[in-house]
């Protein structure tokens, strides 16, 4: 076990691994609050690259590791959603055009900058972030290329981890970046999506026959953590369901609630937050409402904190 310092051991590696040919991950351990995964696609005349990080100096080490494989801009940024562990560093790639599905735009903005939920997470030095949201969106899929290299930008097909999630499939090397839909070693989070809805995207997933993931949060790994994703929220659709109906609040019934085989994963917080939003799923499908409908998310967070002990919740970046 290291006994390095904690800001030590966590911080963005040097170079980025490459997990097929002219594709590359940069995996940020140890992948909890905001310590997100990008990667990037080499070609000839430029870079595509799937998203950026949460601050200005994560975001810089990841150019930095980029400039180690390839002296080839960044022509293309890919935003795999709204959130801002993956895209707060977008105004850091001059001159690329910057993707993402229809809706990013809007919840971007609508979110703001990380200082806008003060005492949710601990303190991080996000530097001087410039908001840079997707100037070029599209509705359900896209292809972009590197080279001969196809890259096929798809939407989740419902909401998910939010409601405007994508991943970046090449077909012709088995290799997904699932962004957020996917977290290797970290509980899933679907405040801001659906729980029923990332099940039907689970299966979208499954049905491309990926060998090599890389998560938005975690190791790259294989098809198994699709399973297990889905067990989690077999899960929590499980609790939901009679805790809801007994007239538990979401953070009364996770304080009830033995994570059991899931309690070794980081960030076991979120269970009060995927509560909320499988209580809304609940409520939608009672009245025919459409999944990822909005839903108190600063109550939801304030939550989250009170079932941590009431410590804001731990956070790295």
């Amino acid at each position: 076990m290291s006994h390095a310092p904690e800001h030590e051991r966590l911080a963005p590696p040097d170079e980025a691994v490459e997990v097929g040919e002219g594709v590359f991950a940069f995996v940020q351990p140890d992948g909890s609050w905001w310590i997100n995964n990008t990667g990037f696609v080499v070609a000839r005349t430029g870079v595509i690259s799937v998203d950026s990080c949460s601050t200005v100096a994560r975001t810089r080490a990841y150019l930095s590791a980029i400039a180690g494989v390839t002296s080839a801009p960044v022509r293309t940024l890919v935003n795999t959603h709204h959130h801002g562990d993956h895209t707060f560093g977008n105004f850091c790639f001059d001159g690329a055009t910057i993707v993402g599905r229809e809706g990013i735009r809007e919840a971007l903005s609508a979110n703001g900058l990380p200082t806008s939920l003060p005492g949710v997470w601990t303190d991080v030095d996000w530097g001087d972030i410039e908001l840079a949201p997707p100037f070029l969106t599209f509705e359900d899929r896209i292809k972009v290329y590197a080279d001969d290299l196809e890259c096929r930008v798809a939407y989740a097909g419902s909401p998910a981890h939010t409601t405007n999630d994508s991943v970046v499939w090449i077909p012709e090397q088995r290799i997904l970046f699932s962004g957020d839909l996917l977290f290797n070693g970290g509980t899933p989070f679907l405040l801001q999506g659906s729980v029923s809805g990332a099940l039907q995207a689970l299966e979208g997933i499954c049905e491309l026959g990926a060998t090599t993931i890389v998560p938005g949060h975690g190791p790259v790994c294989g098809p198994e953590v699709i399973d297990r994703t889905e067990a989690y929220l077999r899960f929590l659709q499980g609790v939901a369901g009679p805790a809801r109906a007994a007239g538990l609040t979401p953070l009364e019934a996770a304080r009830d609630t033995d994570l059991g085989e899931f309690a070794d994963l980081l960030d076991s917080e979120r269970i009060v937050g995927n509560l909320h939003r499988a209580y809304e799923d609940l409520r939608a499908a009672k009245t025919g409402s459409p999944l990822g409908g909005p839903i108190d998310a600063a109550g939801a967070l304030t939550d989250m904190v009170t079932y941590n002990g009431g410590r804001r919740l731990t956070c790295y970046a």
